[in-house]
């Protein structure tokens, strides 16, 4: 398995290694371990585990999730993976190419429709889960270049900036 079969699968699946909206804290500690940074708010709590980011919410009840965010972006400048997922995946590229992503979306079934391709990143939907993807169309949208001759640092168009997974994109209960 790659990397890219796990943004495949959160993309198709809308879960991570079997966890996915509506669980709790305690089930996303028992996925993806105990390393993680806690912001809480009122009633919210957002988890940050470096590559993952999760949103919590207790307006239904007992803390649960209501957001999955895969912050691919991070990964350039060398942010954490949580350990549970490079036992799975391996070891995670400091980038992937949205053409890549669509590719192993398309062969595992799936359209990437988009969505809002104005701005410096585009939006797509991933049919038949509601997943959405993010992707740098300008890296550099305030003319303050950094990318000399493929420096790893530097975002570059075509990246994929993140992937979402939220049922307020797609109105409901878990998705698979």
């Amino acid at each position: 398995m790659s990397d890219l079969d796990f943004y495949a699968h959160v993309a198709t699946h809308c879960d991570v290694l079997g966890t996915g909206i509506g669980s709790g804290p305690g089930a996303w500690d028992t996925t993806l371990g105990p390393d993680y940074l806690d912001d809480p708010g009122e009633g919210l709590l957002r988890r940050d585990y470096g590559l993952v980011e999760l949103s919590f919410s207790d307006a239904e009840g007992p803390l649960s999730c209501f957001g999955i965010s895969v912050q691919v972006h991070r990964l350039i400048h060398g942010l954490s993976v949580p350990a549970a997922l490079t036992k799975r995946y391996g070891e995670f590229a400091p980038r992937v190419l949205f053409t890549q992503l669509q590719a192993a979306l398309l062969s595992l079934g799936h359209t990437v429709e988009p969505e809002d391709l104005s701005g410096d990143i585009h939006r797509y939907r991933v049919a038949g889960s509601g997943a959405r993807v993010f992707v740098i169309d300008d890296p550099c949208p305030y003319g303050d270049d950094d990318d000399d001759d493929g420096d790893q640092v530097a975002h570059r168009a075509g990246d994929v900036w993140a992937l979402n997974v939220s049922p307020a994109w797609w109105g409901g209960g878990a998705r698979g």
